[in-house]
C-alpha cells in the first residue's frame, strides 16, 4: 500500500508541530515551575559535558527527539549524535554527547531519556519480528494500540525497528472491525455502506475489512473496491486455506496472538502484513543513561 498507512516516510522533526508540542508538553510535565534542585545547587553558567550511554544491547531509536528536547529548553546545548537512529548498539556505546550549560543539560535530562528509552524499545522489540520473518516477502506492522499522546514517537520507533506503520488514526483508511460489522448485523451491509460512503464523499481512501472465519472471507471477497482483509486469530490452517480462497485479489492481513515463537508459521501461510499490537501496548524499555563527564 503507498497511501498514508502502511507507510515508511520518516517524520521531520522540526517540520512537524505534533513533535514539538508533544515534546513542550512533556518538558512542562516535568520541569513544572522550574528544577528547584538544579537551580539551588548549579550555577546557571557552568558549562560541562554529558554523554548518553547505552546499558543494554539494542536498536536505537529517538535521537532526534532528544535533540529537540535540549534545543526547546536551551538552543545553546551542542547535542551531537554518535549513532544512527535505527542502529543496533552494544551495552556501553555513547550514542550522543552534548556540551553547554549543565542546568540545561540537567533540566532536560529525564524527558530526553524518557524518549528515547520507550522508542529504543519498541524499535528492538520491532527488529526482533522483522528478524523473524527475514527473507520472507510479510511485513510488520503496527496498530493504533499506542500510549496516549505519543503516537507519533511510537509509530516512528516502528519504522526504525524495520517495521512499517499501520493507520495513524481513524481518518485515513477505512478499517472495518467487528464491532462495526455488530452495529450493522452482517458484513456485507458494513462493507457496501463504506464503500457507498467513500464514493460519495470522494474520498481517496483504501478500505480493509476483518474477517473471524472463512465464511465471512467469502462474503468480503464479492465486493468490488476492497483493498485489504484481515485474519483476525485465525488458525494456521485457516490463514492457509483464506490465502489461497483470496488468491491476491486483495492484501492479506494477519492479527491476533502473534509471538516470536509463531510469527514466522504466519508468514508461511502468504500473507502480506501481520499486525502486533505488542510493539506498543507493551514494550520493555531499553536502559539508557546520561553521564556528566566534565
Amino acid at each position: 500500500m503507498t497511501n498514508r498507512s502502511r507507510h515508511n516516510k520518516i517524520i521531520e522533526v522540526h517540520k512537524d508541530s505534533r513533535v514539538t508540542r508533544l515534546i513542550e508538553q512533556a518538558i512542562q510535565e516535568d520541569l513544572g515551575m522550574g528544577d528547584v534542585t538544579t537551580d539551588a545547587i548549579v550555577p546557571p553558567d557552568l558549562r560541562g559535558r554529558a554523554e548518553i550511554v547505552a546499558k543494554e544491547s539494542g536498536v536505537l531509536a529517538g535521537l532526534e527527539y532528544a535533540a529537540h528536547v535540549f534545543e526547546i529548553i536551551d538552543s545553546e546545548v551542542e547535542f551531537k549524535p554518535l549513532v544512527n537512529d535505527g542502529s543496533f548498539v552494544q551495552s556501553g556505546t555513547v550514542v550522543a554527547s552534548l556540551e553547554g550549560a549543565l542546568a540545561s543539560i540537567l533540566k532536560g535530562e529525564r524527558t530526553a531519556l524518557n524518549i528515547l528509552q520507550r522508542m529504543s524499545g519498541i524499535a528492538t522489540l520491532t527488529r526482533k519480528f522483522v528478524d523473524a520473518v527475514k527473507g520472507m516477502k510479510t511485513k510488520i506492522t503496527d496498530t493504533r494500540k499506542t500510549a496516549p499522546g505519543l503516537r507519533v514517537l511510537d509509530k516512528h520507533a516502528v519504522q526504525f525497528g524495520g517495521g512499517v506503520n499501520h493507520r495513524f488514526g481513524l481518518d485515513d483508511m477505512v478499517l472495518i472491525k467487528d464491532n462495526h460489522i455488530a452495529a450493522v448485523g452482517e458484513i456485507s451491509a458494513a462493507i457496501e455502506r463504506c464503500l457507498h460512503y467513500v464514493q460519495q464523499k470522494h474520498l481517496a481512501l483504501k478500505i480493509e475489512v476483518e474477517t473471524k472465519n472463512l465464511q465471512q472471507v467469502e462474503k468480503a471477497l464479492k465486493h468490488k473496491g476492497l483493498h485489504c482483509i484481515m485474519l483476525d486469530n485465525f488458525t494456521l490452517d485457516e490463514m492457509r486455506k483464506a490465502v489461497k480462497l483470496i488468491n491476491h485479489a486483495v492484501e492479506v492481513e494477519a492479527s491476533g496472538n502473534v509471538t516470536l515463537e509463531n510469527v514466522r508459521a504466519i508468514a508461511e501461510t502468504g500473507v502480506d502484513f501481520i499486525s502486533i499490537g505488542a510493539l506498543t501496548h507493551s514494550p520493555k524499555a531499553l536502559d539508557i543513561s546520561l553521564k556528566i563527564v566534565s
